[in-house]
């Protein structure tokens, strides 16, 4: 049985590099939030500090975790909450830092040092998500600075307000962007898919639809001669319909022998532009050459769907494709399964069945963060 440990390591590592990142980020914001507000509390001279630090702190992770950029584990309708409790408790403690600050109910120096606190604590959880933050910063400064009696507040606020925002918007910024180019890899894969497919059926429209057609119209003529008595003139309709049949029939299976027949050096080429496009390097050993010409078509066929998998399911860097008489070896980095999917995925269980019938055995194996996938051609094993 795996020990905690390993169960963690093996968590870490099926987890694709873009989803490495963003825990990461949120980790290490979250993080320095904890260790400015214990740095805090340690020094705190007396107990409204403490309390009103350990609120703020609270009510700032709650912010973070409102947002869905930075929320680890939490729903919709949880971050709509923490949202607004976040706003409370920093709200809350402000209030009363200032409140406290200007009755000289407890030393001052603490009540105000709460209240820049909890400004800063909202600088960086609360105000950047809100609109005009940069006019709430503005108002709340200068509220702050006015009512503590010392405009200095008002610069030392904006300084370290400006600084934080800037912080939370830059980690937002960057994982908006992560985001994007994962979906421009899915949608490239998509696209290259649905071209394929819309390239097919154009063919097969151009095809068989005139085919139809003209069946259709030679069919009518006929039943219209028959009735009026051109038996004769009915029967060679009927006869040019069923050479038109079979030639159309010809046609189909030769269109789809077409779409079927792919070529080896065609693929190489074309999985170099996709990977090149997705932000992964293919590097080549060996050549088209080197694979028996009667395993061209299978070849193709696994560095189609081994390309296409590498776009769809894996943060990629690097992709080394090896040709060779005895098979072929696609390998990849970067590689993550999705949460409860275990094996390989589901287009090369059905390439498997498909390449059997050539004499190819074909393997697919993950081993940590690396994808290989191996084709075998029997004859040389």
């Amino acid at each position: 049985m795996p020990s905690p440990v390993g169960r963690s390591l093996d968590w870490w590592h099926a987890k694709s590099g873009p989803e490495k990142f963003r825990l990461y980020t949120r980790l290490v914001l979250q993080s320095v939030l904890v260790a400015i507000v214990l740095s805090v509390v340690i020094s705190g001279s007396s107990a409204f500090p403490v309390v009103g630090v350990v609120i703020a702190g609270i009510g700032a992770l709650a912010g973070l975790e409102a947002q869905p950029e930075l929320s680890v584990r939490a729903t919709e309708r949880q971050r709509h909450y923490a949202w607004w409790f976040a706003v409370a408790c920093l709200a809350g403690v402000w209030i009363v830092s200032l409140v406290l600050a200007r009755r000289d109910t407890v030393d001052g120096v603490d009540a105000k040092a709460t209240a820049i606190f909890a400004v800063g604590m909202a600088a960086m959880s609360v105000l950047p998500f809100m609109r005009n933050r940069w006019w709430w910063l503005l108002a709340t400064a200068a509220v702050t600075g006015l009512l503590l009696g010392d405009t200095r507040f008002v610069v030392v606020i904006l300084v370290i307000g400006v600084f934080l925002m800037w912080t939370s918007q830059a980690t937002v910024w960057s994982l908006q962007v992560l985001t994007e180019l994962e979906d421009s890899k899915k949608v490239a894969a998509e696209l290259e898919v649905a071209e394929e497919r819309l390239r097919f059926s154009r063919d097969l429209h151009d095809v068989v639809g005139r085919a139809f057609a003209a069946v259709a119209v030679k069919s009518e003529l006929a039943a219209t001669l028959a009735r009026a008595g051109a038996a004769d003139r009915a029967a060679t309709e009927m006869d040019e319909v069923k050479a038109l049949a079979v030639t159309s029939l010809e046609d189909a299976r030769a269109l789809v022998r077409s779409y079927r027949d792919i070529d080896l050096r065609v693929e190489v080429e074309g999985a170099r532009s996709l990977l090149s496009a997705a932000g992964c390097r293919l590097r080549l050993i060996g050549g088209a050459d080197e694979v028996p010409p009667r395993f061209h078509e299978a070849a193709a066929w696994v560095v189609r769907e081994g390309t296409t998998n590498i776009v769809k399911h894996s943060s990629a860097t690097e992709a080394v494709l090896t040709l060779s008489p005895a098979g072929l070896v696609l390998r990849n980095d970067g590689v993550h399964r999705p949460d409860g999917e275990d094996g390989a995925p589901s287009g090369i269980e059905g390439l498997r069945g498909r390449l059997t019938a050539t004499g190819t055995v074909l393997d697919a194996r993950r081993t940590g963060d690396e994808f290989t996938l191996k084709a075998t051609w029997e004859e040389q094993r």
